[in-house]
């Protein structure tokens, strides 16, 4: 359900590909019956486009690895989590225009 430059995150690889990450890290926690996570998902594709090679963008279904979501204190979706080296830099709940999310985008790089 993503776009070729997104990265699924599931339990087995979130500790690899999210938090060893040698780039910065957009998570977005979604799911298949959550209309608000669908609306989002274009700009999560146009993003991940964006900034192919500058930060890896991947989305986590709270549904299959309920444990991530629960160690991110994640109740609801959408839910965004900005990581740089692992740690959490911004935490963003709910939708937001593309515009908004490459400027979120663009503070983590600079952070």
């Amino acid at each position: 359900m993503a776009g070729n430059d997104v990265v699924e995150f599931t339990a087995a690889n979130f500790e690899a590909e999210a938090l060893q990450s040698q780039l910065p890290v957009l998570v977005d926690f979604w799911a298949e019956w959550c209309g608000p996570c669908k609306m989002l998902g274009p700009a999560i594709d146009a993003v991940a486009m964006e900034y192919k090679g500058k930060v890896k963008v991947g989305k986590c279904n709270v549904d299959d690895a309920p444990e991530i979501a629960s160690k991110y204190s994640v109740t609801s979706i959408p839910t965004l989590l900005f990581l740089k080296n692992g740690s959490v830099l911004e935490q963003h709940v709910g939708m937001l225009a593309q515009k908004v999310l490459t400027a979120k985008i663009d503070q983590v790089l600079l952070a």
